[in-house]
């Protein structure tokens, strides 16, 4: 029987795509129902306070890959959150991951993110800052934006990535 492994490729990884929670630990509760059956999970910034992103880590038990946000505003505290939780990797402003046998990237912003999907070097980029869900392919690469966890805007969502198939999808969460 193989076992299942997002360390190498070759095996279907679904992963949970979170951004710009804002320390709405309420929806972020909500969200993590929702994202257990995930394999790895990726946010793409803005936590703001430490406390959010142990919530997240206690929360979901797999991996999960993290970049900073403009508003990571205590950096010291959410690293030494992130050692203590031992699921974290923060990977700094921009995040190059092989999941499921495809090359990702994420980082927090838009044009970043735009200018990275046109590189052609990824299967996905994903993205936030400007809490709007959003999906579009760009040649061969799907660039993602999962919206946001905080629901400022009305709407709390996140996404599903999925390696196998390459394809995306936003979920609203009430």
């Amino acid at each position: 029987m193989a076992e299942k492994t997002i360390a190498q490729g070759g095996f279907a990884v679904r992963i949970a795509i979170l951004s710009d929670i804002h320390d709405n630990i309420w929806k972020l509760e909500s969200v993590l129902r929702h994202v257990q059956e995930a394999d790895a999970l990726i946010f793409c910034g803005d936590f703001c306070a430490p406390f959010t992103l142990t919530q997240l880590a206690q929360g979901f038990k797999g991996p999960i890959h993290v970049v900073w946000g403009n508003n990571d505003g205590d950096k010291w505290l959410l690293t030494r959150n992130a050692a203590a939780a031992g699921n974290v990797v923060l990977h700094g402003e921009l995040a190059e991951l092989e999941l499921g046998g495809r090359q990702l990237a994420a980082n927090h912003y838009p044009h970043i993110a735009r200018h990275l999907a046109e590189s052609g070097r990824y299967a996905a980029v994903f993205y936030g800052h400007d809490h709007t869900a959003h999906i579009e392919q760009i040649g061969q690469t799907l660039l993602l934006n999962p919206g946001e966890v905080m629901g400022r805007f009305g709407r709390s969502t996140f996404a599903w990535y999925d390696t196998e198939t390459g394809q995306a999808e936003i979920v609203e969460v009430a």
